[in-house]
């Protein structure tokens, strides 16, 4: 099947076309600043090489549909018309608590959704232009929804409550969702092949870290455990994002800089982590930079992320009592051989050992980093959240 996959931001649309027989990427791209003057297309050719157009795009259904031209132009394009789009599958981030699955979209899934703009307000609207997009363009091709949070559906309650007032949870669903789950999903899986083990036996801790990031717990091929919550704020430092903070430093923040819900909200999403401690980026290349430069807040705030993860994996450890796998994913976990090593050094603990002389080479690749003694697997394994979501499409599409 030729699977469109779409992850549609606020300004913004990510797309692959993905062939799920052969799992070839024939085309891949973006739209960014919709409903800005400079908004664009950009895509790569097979040859690698990327071609930006600047296309009048005021709102999502314009860039899909500019995508959509783009896929059968006779230059560039990859398909002869819109009819060898078996089906399309959308990222959805939030399915709260109503979906634990990937599922076929149709009226009813879309009132759910919307449904669940409340706990995602930048980031379900978002998706459902997509959705509405594609439904008034090729109204008869099937669409699916892969929700983001699904995969930790599984984790029990004692991990996804929170000690707050149990009214709380009944009257607005205040608990642990979690996120990247299609990405831990993916590599949990993926590395269990790699290695050749019975998904069903394993203890696998996952990282899925870059400017966004989130460590889960998985036992049996099930989510029990996961760092980020009813938002994606909770959990470890990301680039911009400040992740486990006290709630009393917050509320004393509001009063002393008279900081909103608004304010606060922003103060710990686009203000806070690496960028917010270092003062120079939220991108950890500009940190590596800095700090051979001698910024010393760079260096605190490298320590600080490192040190959240290390946290994390202890954590994990303990309520899996015992790991036989750590993945590291993501844009830091998949290309910083340096954090990689970091976190390792302080997993002596649990027994683990790495390559020096292999993580340090590995970029963006599949690589077993850890040694033969090593008592737990270590393993790099790129994530692929497309392919996964292809795939789920493809499943439910067939059975129609």
């Amino acid at each position: 099947m030729n699977i469109l996959v779409l992850n549609c931001g606020s300004s913004s649309v990510k797309y692959k076309l993905i062939d799920t027989v052969t799992r070839d990427v024939k085309a891949e791209g973006g739209v960014e600043k919709i409903g800005m003057a400079d908004s664009f297309l950009k895509f790569r050719l097979p040859s690698g090489d990327k071609i930006v157009l600047h296309l009048d795009m005021p709102e999502h259904t314009s860039a899909v549909r500019n995508i959509l031209n783009l896929l059968t132009d006779k230059e560039h394009g990859c398909i002869s018309s819109f009819d060898e789009i078996d089906a399309v599958g959308h990222r959805v981030v939030h399915g709260g608590e109503k979906f634990n699955k990937s599922v076929l979209i149709d009226a009813d899934v879309e009132l759910m959704i919307k449904d669940c703009y409340d706990l995602a307000p930048l980031h379900n609207p978002a998706n459902m232009t997509g959705i509405e997009a594609i439904k008034a363009i090729l109204p008869k091709v099937p669409q699916v929804a892969v929700f983001d949070t699904a995969f930790h559906q599984t984790m029990p309650d004692r991990a996804y409550m929170y000690a707050l007032p149990y009214e709380l949870y009944e009257r607005y669903g205040i608990r642990r969702f979690g996120f990247h789950g299609t990405s831990h999903r993916y590599v949990s899986a993926r590395v269990c092949e790699i290695l050749d083990v019975d998904p069903a036996k394993q203890k696998i801790i996952t990282c899925h870290i870059g400017n966004g990031g989130s460590i889960t717990a998985i036992k049996g091929g099930k989510s029990v455990d996961t760092s980020m919550g009813l938002t994606p704020v909770e959990g470890l430092m990301m680039g911009t994002r400040s992740g486990d903070v006290d709630p009393g430093a917050l509320t004393f923040l509001m009063e002393k800089e008279g900081l909103d819900a608004k304010g606060i909200s922003n103060l710990v999403n686009k203000l806070s982590g690496v960028k917010g401690v270092s003062g120079v980026s939220s991108d950890m290349r500009d940190i590596d930079a800095a700090i051979k430069a001698g910024n010393d807040r760079a260096r605190l705030a490298l320590e600080m992320y490192t040190h959240r993860i290390v946290k994390y994996i202890g954590a994990y450890a303990a309520v899996l009592n015992g790991v036989d796998i750590i993945v590291f994913t993501g844009g830091v976990g998949e290309n910083q051989s340096g954090t990689r090593s970091d976190v390792c050094r302080s997993l002596g603990y649990l027994g683990v050992e790495i390559k020096d002389e292999i993580n340090d080479k590995i970029r963006g690749a599949e690589a077993v980093i850890s040694t033969e003694a090593s008592k737990v697997k270590v393993v790099v394994v790129p994530t692929d959240e497309e392919l996964m979501i292809a795939l789920d499409t493809e499943e439910i599409v067939e059975k129609l």
